[in-house]
């Protein structure tokens, strides 16, 4: 499917975030400015709001790729309230990865209606689907945030 295209109908998924699709994942290279700092991928901004310490987030931000920022998020001083508000946080960082890279948010706006589904292997069924199995809480914000983005552009 070419990307640039929308689609015929609306029973078409995307249940990879890999090959043309790679933008969609976190750890696509995509810099963003969340909470006064800069990050290279969404992954970074995500790892990094685990935690209310700045030294940390200041440390995950010049972490050289997405894979060492996640095992370094696992060792963090985690924020009391981590499992409240992390879907939140993850939808803020999100529309900020596609709201500060324009040529991003025109790929994710050309998947018209189609499903975002987080398809993985590592046995994340919270963020995406494996096996079969998850609740597919980035592929929702990412649909979520494509749906607001619209909105705004038809509004203009």
């Amino acid at each position: 499917m070419n990307i640039s295209s929308q689609p015929e109908q609306n029973n078409e998924v995307i249940d990879s975030f890999d090959g043309i699709f790679h933008f969609l994942s976190n750890f696509h290279p995509a810099p963003l400015r969340y909470e006064g700092l800069d990050y290279p991928t969404s992954e970074h901004a995500y790892q990094a709001a685990k935690t209310l310490d700045i030294n940390q987030r200041m440390n995950i931000a010049m972490l050289e790729t997405p894979g060492e920022t996640k095992r370094y998020g696992k060792a963090v001083k985690m924020r009391g309230n981590w499992d409240e508000i992390k879907v939140e946080i993850m939808l803020n960082i999100v529309m900020a990865k596609f709201t500060q890279n324009p040529h991003l948010l025109e790929k994710l706006l050309a998947t018209g209606d189609i499903e975002l589904i987080e398809g993985n292997t590592w046995g994340d069924t919270f963020w995406g689907v494996c096996k079969g199995k998850g609740e597919n809480f980035l592929g929702i914000i990412l649909m979520e945030v494509r749906k607001r983005l619209n909105k705004d552009k038809d509004d203009q």
